[in-house]
């Protein structure tokens, strides 16, 4: 669908401009699209990304700090999103020994279960919504890349 189709708009100051329209949109709406499915399995985006870097991790645990370093939406309230997970029996969360300031959170054999179900899911939709080919998708990664570099001082 047309950007100017679905915000039934299509006065732009410039293409930047509606790039940037397009962009918030698409993010939006791939959002929805995983979050209706994730909902199923019990997960917000956030549980998921948040179990997702576990999984990456495993069967080393990770502190909550490292966590939060490396989860897609930076806004997040990852002790939170943690606390949530520990109530669902999908991790364990323990006090490191080498410091004690520290909290350490591993997945257990549950949160594997879930974010397997959870990976099939996302793997399966992204193939549905996403419709491009895989040198189309790599050019729009190399784009998107680009657009979150910060250009230099004139």
């Amino acid at each position: 669908m047309k950007l100017e189709d679905a915000i039934k708009s299509n006065r732009f100051t410039d293409e930047r401009n509606k790039a940037a329209i397009n962009l918030l949109y698409t993010s939006y709406w791939l959002k929805s699209s995983l979050s209706i499915g994730l909902k199923e399995l019990g997960l917000t985006l956030e549980q998921h990304n948040v179990l997702r870097i576990l999984k990456g991790s495993y069967p080393n645990a990770m502190c909550v700090k490292d966590i939060a370093s490396r989860i897609v939406e930076k806004n997040s309230n990852v002790p939170r999103i943690i606390d949530r997970l520990v109530a669902k029996k999908w991790v364990n969360r323990k006090q490191s020994k080498q410091d004690k300031r520290e909290t350490l959170i591993s997945l257990t054999d549950a949160g594997i279960n879930i974010i397997e179900l959870a990976k099939d899911y996302v793997d399966n939709s992204n193939r549905r919504t996403i419709n491009l080919s895989d040198e189309e998708a790599q050019t729009l990664n190399a784009l998107l890349e680009k657009t979150r570099t910060t250009p230099e001082s004139d």
